[in-house]
């Protein structure tokens, strides 16, 4: 499978009756393939995905799905948990669903990394569709360094990492300089889009692309041919958009920015999470 590109992980639009907005999902859906996205990603973070009921995913998914299809489109899927066994049976309800599946690294058992790596070794022989792993040791609380995600990567059905660690460290850097073969290392920092480019990843699955897409797709064209006059000060410039964006948790912010542009009808998160102040969205929207 090859993965490069911008991938937009989408929102869940609310209504204001607290259901799904499935019209403005849609909209947003064609509006980032429209500027040059190479697919989407239904139910990540950015989805509120823990707070959606059952038939909730599975709406996002069928929507998502739809507009994919019509479009040509890749479709990832965030599934999976903790649970090894779990995670394994809701890979398998993907099949013919969706082109790959972004799972996350078990999260709050804290496995050790050989335990990360059977993890994946086990769902890598049952899933009918192709992996891309997700390392975002802020919220699972484990770190898998470079060595260990090599040999993850070389695990037959494993695409490649949605890569967010938070920064450009050692492991970062090594990876990116020896990657396991046909395995895409993804930024999955918003900020850190430029630089992970820069080292020589092929894409990115972004938040802040829900805005300005286009000039993500353009960064990402620019640093694949080599035209970095053009990608720094663009980088910067996204960098910062992207940093604004993250202020308060993801999506508050960004849904605040869409609502305010008349994207979505509402701003609304659910419980945990709280809408962003104003201040936030007025300062996102000014570097927009």
């Amino acid at each position: 499978m090859n993965l490069s590109g911008v991938y937009v992980p989408l929102i869940t639009p609310f209504a204001e009756s607290g259901e799904i907005a499935a019209d403005a999902l849609g909209e947003l859906a064609q509006a980032v393939l429209d500027d040059g996205a190479a697919g989407l990603v239904a139910l990540g973070t950015t989805a509120e995905v823990a707070t959606l009921a059952a038939e909730e995913r599975r709406a996002v998914v069928e929507i998502c799905g739809r507009v994919c299809r019509e479009r040509g489109a890749t479709l990832i899927v965030g599934a999976g948990s903790s649970d090894t066994r779990g995670s394994a049976e809701a890979l398998l309800a993907l099949k013919g669903e969706a082109d790959a599946a972004l799972v996350t690294v078990p999260s709050f058992v804290r496995p050790s990394e050989a335990g990360v790596l059977a993890h994946f070794t086990a769902l890598a022989e049952r899933t009918p569709v192709p992996l891309i792993v997700y390392n975002i040791p802020y919220r699972t609380g484990q770190s898998v360094g470079a060595a260990v995600m090599r040999e993850i990567g070389d695990l037959p059905m494993v695409a490649g990492v949605k890569h967010a660690v938070g920064g450009i460290d050692a492991d970062t850097v090594a990876l990116l300089a020896d990657p396991p073969a046909d395995f895409a290392i993804l930024a999955g920092d918003d900020p850190f889009f430029p630089a992970l480019l820069a080292l020589g990843a092929p894409g990115g699955i972004l938040a802040s692309a829900h805005l300005d897409t286009a000039r993500f797709v353009e960064l990402a064209e620019a640093w694949r041919d080599g035209d970095v006059a053009h990608a720094r000060p663009l980088g910067h410039r996204l960098s910062a958009m992207s940093a604004s964006l993250f202020t308060e948790p993801n999506p508050t912010v960004l849904k605040g920015v869409l609502h305010a542009r008349g994207r979505i009808p509402t701003a609304a998160v659910r419980l945990p999470l709280l809408p962003a102040r104003r201040e936030s969205v007025e300062a996102a929207l000014r570097l927009l």
